[in-house]
């Protein structure tokens, strides 16, 4: 599906603060593809990175409800939670290999 980046809903001028409505927007279009992609290909990465920034973008808003800046925040602390434990773990040698690397 692609998605129309050039309409006026997503073109603002530079320096403008982002409106609080066209991010919530955004979150809730990227959250449903996250959903829908999950089922097929299995969770992405980068989609919950993305909808991570956008609420914790919203979560600082000044112009945004205070409620709906809590749930931002919170929200954006479980989506972060989603993408550390999706990020790739270093391996850690085991014991005989860490043994043979120090011999040498």
């Amino acid at each position: 599906m692609a998605i129309d980046m050039a309409g006026p809903a997503f073109t603002a001028s530079a320096g403008a603060p982002p409106q609080p409505e066209l991010l919530v927007s955004a979150a809730l279009h990227l959250m449903s593809h996250y959903s829908a992609n999950a089922s097929q290909a299995g969770p992405c990465l980068k989609l919950a990175s993305v909808i991570e920034r956008h609420l914790k973008a919203l979560a600082s808003h000044g112009d945004l409800n205070p409620v709906l800046r809590a749930t931002c925040q919170q929200l954006s602390e479980q989506w972060a939670a989603v993408v550390d434990q999706a990020l790739p773990r270093p391996s850690r040698p085991t014991l005989f290999k860490r043994f043979v690397d120090g011999a040498r």
